[in-house]
């Protein structure tokens, strides 16, 4: 809020109450939040786009209040729906929507609801709503599943997502767009309102927030509010004082001291990481390094609801001077105490380190303050490419993509167990989302048989008879006992199989993942939710632990790697053609990339530059492609698989973010043949057909949709069950409905999702155009920090750093010594 005096004439009409609490602070309603206002009192559904601290929460619920605090009271029930992506987010807006309720004294009731919510307190939602709601897509999903959905929803004024950049283009918004549909459906009147910081693309959201026509073919939009600028952010990179800024790794443990100094010299500091084993592994490093036993807490999604609350209200009450964090605290956490953001390892995207930096502050007229800790000398390039676009005011971000079948199943599903549905209607309603607008009568027919009996390869099974349609045309459940099964089992986010960490009191600490502690036995000890534990015994999903005075490893959790934006891609590969710009990088980059210059060349913007070179008895060919790791992985398998139809006998392939290096026992003399975009075709669909990858996407996709179940009453099934069923039913499927709906969904997200192969495909166009072959005879410096990954792919994220490179010291030299001049010169 802005200060103005309590007498400012530009107080908008707003009820005398709600009037009186902002002059009584001295503050006035800012720009947007009028407009937001305004908007709602035109009954149109709006965007608002608004930087970090300006106010975004009170502007979206600023019509909510003006309701209750006029003469006429709307009815009893549940008045307002607020949809976040994370559960600490909806804790501290209904921590931050309290105050000021009970301040101006309205009569509102404020709740949340999420998996971390009681039962019993679920039931009583449903019999008594509150007049506000704070959920999840996910829990909001489900709650549209009961039968008196209908009823619970019908006086629905007000719909509200916050930081709907965050998942609007994944899994999770199909999930919410459909949600979105069905309460259009039950609540018409009821207005949209969404909230974001970082959107580069604010056209498709506005167009994905309001509710389509599905007839005419014409696409509605939300109006569109900009929130008024504030201060500026201060970003800085940290460097090494004395040492040069490491060649590969990912950790940034050098930084570990100077992080000391700055978290003693702070209120409190945020220090965000990538992964929750980096956050773990910074934890344990400064807590080794915290001589004055300063308060440090750690929070991330895989420690128990009781540990992510205690360090959540303790920096609420601004009793830690520092909390290592992953995403799990990256949107919209108002706690102003805090007086730097500290991003260890490359930012990975301009709006998702401008997101983090909000967290400082968290006030529209102080500038927040960061500091980016690179852990290469690659990550210094990112580094410094995110911190000119966010100095530049430029952000990134996820295109959207048609909706997902696997989620479409799980709703339809969901519907069947609110009530009986005709399908034309139920049809028309999941059109009016924009991700499932695309979807015809013949794909949702494909949908509803699948939801019905599996489809045609499993139609013979009992277990996977779920709906069924009556002679009246109307489709039901084929038995009550579905809804339950349904509400088990389901969800958009799949991990993998966890079990417990639990004391011998039952007090539980998180979750680690069924790999990792298949890999303990008792005595092992492991660091975990900032503790030292030793292995006491493992029984059914529980992991029995107890204090431990060290520990000798940390959990690794699975998932994919959050991908470099092709916004931050270019950036860096425009910084090495830059010449001129080099003067600002530190000595030690500066003459990695001038030797770079000397001894091979640098890639230029829409340049593949690939190099050959001996090393070690094996011959190495390096591709420069910034298109992230993803990208890098699947091109590294369909080289590899090339090089040896074509007898090059390949031996393996490394890859990061920035470059893929592939290694084998024959020269690669022409590498164009291993590119070509045919590669794209045949032997790609080939390449992920065999592969873990299908089978990988297939699993998600069989338990999103339903069609196999995690957990029965009384019983939950381990994560190699699981995959065994999955597996089991995968191969059914291919060989005998290999256009099964699932199999589709799958190669969507296999394609998409997992090889980035959108990102692929440019990048082997470019190279039929652009392809720069440099033979050399040793290892260039640009090729050293993904040589030093070579034999450590098993290493975890983060565990890399530099007393792990002291066998690299001969590559170094290698690549940086200077070529011997001709004799004779």
């Amino acid at each position: 809020m802005q200060r103005v005096s309590a007498s400012d004439p530009t107080l908008p009409d707003l009820p005398p109450v709600i009037a009186a609490w902002f002059a009584q602070r001295g503050w006035r309603v800012r720009r947007h939040q009028w407009e937001m206002l305004e908007q709602a009192r035109a009954g149109r559904d709006a965007l608002l786009v608004a930087d970090t601290g300006a106010g975004k929460t009170l502007a979206g619920f600023l019509p909510t209040l003006c309701d209750f605090a006029g003469e006429a009271l709307p009815a009893d029930g549940l008045h307002t729906l607020y949809v976040s992506p994370l559960k600490a987010l909806a804790q501290d807006v209904k921590r931050n929507l309290i105050t000021p309720i009970e301040e101006m004294g309205l009569p509102l009731r404020v709740e949340t609801r999420s998996g971390d919510t009681p039962s019993d307190r679920k039931k009583r939602q449903r019999e008594r709503p509150p007049h506000v709601l704070l959920t999840t897509p996910e829990s909001l999903s489900l709650l549209l599943s009961y039968p008196e959905s209908a009823d619970l929803f019908a006086g629905l004024k007000r719909v509200v997502i916050d930081e709907v950049h965050a998942f609007a283009t994944d899994k999770r918004g199909d999930l919410l767009a459909l949600s979105l549909a069905r309460l259009h459906a039950l609540a018409p009147q009821a207005q949209r309102a969404a909230l974001s910081a970082t959107l580069a693309n604010p056209r498709d959201f506005q167009e994905w927030l309001a509710p389509q026509s599905g007839e005419d073919g014409e696409i509605s939009a939300a109006a569109l509010v900009l929130g008024e600028e504030g201060a500026e952010p201060e970003v800085e990179i940290l460097l090494p004082k004395e040492e040069r800024i490491p060649w590969g790794g990912h950790a940034g443990r050098w930084a570990v001291p100077q992080l000391m100094e700055a978290i003693k010299a702070n209120r409190t500091t945020l220090v965000f990481t990538n992964t929750r084993f980096l956050a773990e592994f910074i934890f344990q490093c400064l807590w080794e390094a915290n001589d004055d036993n300063l308060p440090i807490g750690i929070h991330h999604g895989s420690l128990s609801t009781e540990a992510r609350r205690k360090v959540e209200e303790a920096m609420a009450r601004g009793e830690l001077r520092a909390l290592v964090c992953t995403a799990s605290l990256d949107l919209g956490i108002d706690w102003g105490d805090i007086d730097l953001v500290v991003q260890m390892g490359a930012p990975k995207g301009s709006s998702r380190l401008l997101q983090r930096i909000g967290r400082a502050g968290h006030r529209l007229d102080v500038s927040s303050r960061a500091v980016l800790v690179p852990g290469n000398r690659f990550e210094f390039l990112e580094a410094m490419a995110a911190k000119d676009a966010v100095d530049e005011g430029q952000r990134d971000g996820e295109a959207f993509r048609p909706g997902s079948l696997d989620v479409l199943a799980q709703h339809v599903m969901a519907c069947a167990c609110a009530a009986p549905f005709h399908e034309d209607a139920l049809l028309a309603e999941v059109r009016s989302a924009l991700a499932y607008s695309w979807v015809d009568a013949e794909t949702f027919g494909r949908v509803l048989s699948f939801v019905s009996n599996g489809g045609y390869a499993l139609k013979a099974y009992d277990r996977f008879q779920r709906i069924v349609r009556g002679k009246d045309g109307v489709w039901r459940l084929s038995h009550p006992n579905q809804a339950q099964r349904h509400r088990m089992n389901a969800g958009i986010i799949i991990d993998a199989e966890m079990l417990n960490v639990r004391f011998k009191n039952g007090r539980s600490l998180g979750k680690v993942e069924e790999r990792f502690a298949a890999q303990l036995s008792p005595g092992d000890t492991f660091f975990f939710a900032g503790l030292s534990l030793e292995v006491e015994g493992v029984k059914d999903m529980d992991l029995t632990v107890r204090a431990a005075k060290s520990s000798a490893s940390i959990p690794t959790y699975g998932g994919l790697r959050m991908p470099l934006t092709t916004h931050l891609s270019t950036r860096v590969q425009e910084m090495l053609s830059d010449r001129a710009g080099w003067s600002r990088f530190p000595d030690d980059v500066r003459e990695w990339l001038e030797m770079q210059d000397y001894r091979s060349r640098l890639p230029a913007p829409g340049e593949l530059l690939v190099e050959s070179f001996p090393h070690g008895g094996k011959h190495y060919t390096t591709y420069y492609t910034f298109e992230g790791w993803n990208a890098n992985q699947s091109l590294g398998m369909l080289i590899t698989r090339r090089m040896e139809d074509r007898g090059l006998l390949p031996g393996g392939f490394v890859a990061n973010d920035y470059c893929l290096a592939v290694w084998g026992l024959k020269p690669v003399t022409n590498p164009a043949p291993l590119l070509s975009p045919d590669i794209l075709t045949g032997e790609f669909v080939e390449w992920v057909t065999e592969s873990h990858l299908l089978r990988r996407a297939f699993r998600e996709v069989a338990v999103i949709s339903g069609l196999v179940e995690r957990q029965h009453p009384g019983q939950k099934k381990t994560g190699k069950q699981v995959t065994f069923s999955t597996d089991l039913i995968y191969d059914v499927l291919r060989k005998y409905e290999p256009d099964h709906v699932l199999i589709e969904a799958a190669w969507a997200d296999a394609r998409a999702r997992m090889t980035d192969v959108g990102r692929l495909a440019d990048l082997l166009e470019r190279s039929t155009r652009e392809l720069v072959h440099v033979e050399l005879e040793r290892v260039s410096p640009l090729a050293v920090p993904v040589m030093t990954m070579i034999g450590r792919e098993a290493v975890p994220q983060g565990a890399m750093d530099d007393e792990l490179l002291l066998e690299a010291e001969g590559l170094i030299a290698a690549a940086m010594r200077p070529d011997e001049p001709p004799e004779g010169d």
